[in-house]
């Protein structure tokens, strides 16, 4: 399975529908108030201050976006040909290109870890 174990991708899924579903959960309590995202947000920040944009809808957005970009790398860099010539049937090192193009600089030292190990 050129996709590898799926340890590595459930938690990328997991992730984008977790956030999909809080994002949803906001707009469906008031669907006439949150019509746009920029609804939700600006709602968001007037509720929340200082805590703003690192709580809510707002940052599960942010999350949903960075998981967006990594798979938009991923796909890129599969598309592009870029692979292993050692193991060509696997997409590792695409991956760790996404990786760190899209999520690393937001994961703190241990989920770094753990990704590499994952992968």
């Amino acid at each position: 399975d050129c996709l590898g174990t799926p340890i590595v991708y459930s938690p990328v899924k997991a992730d984008l529908t977790g956030n999909i579903k809080k994002i949803r959960a906001v707009y469906d309590s008031n669907p006439a108030k949150f019509k746009t995202l920029q609804n939700i947000l600006e709602a968001e920040k007037e509720m929340h201050g200082s805590a703003w944009p690192k709580t809510g809808a707002t940052l599960a957005l942010m999350w949903l976006k960075r998981g967006l970009k990594f798979m938009l790398v991923l796909l890129q860099s599969i598309s592009d040909g870029e692979r292993d010539e050692e193991h060509p049937n696997l997409i590792r090192v695409n991956a760790m290109k996404a990786y760190e193009i899209a999520l690393k600089k937001y994961h703190g030292w241990m989920l770094q870890k753990l990704f590499m190990v994952s992968v």
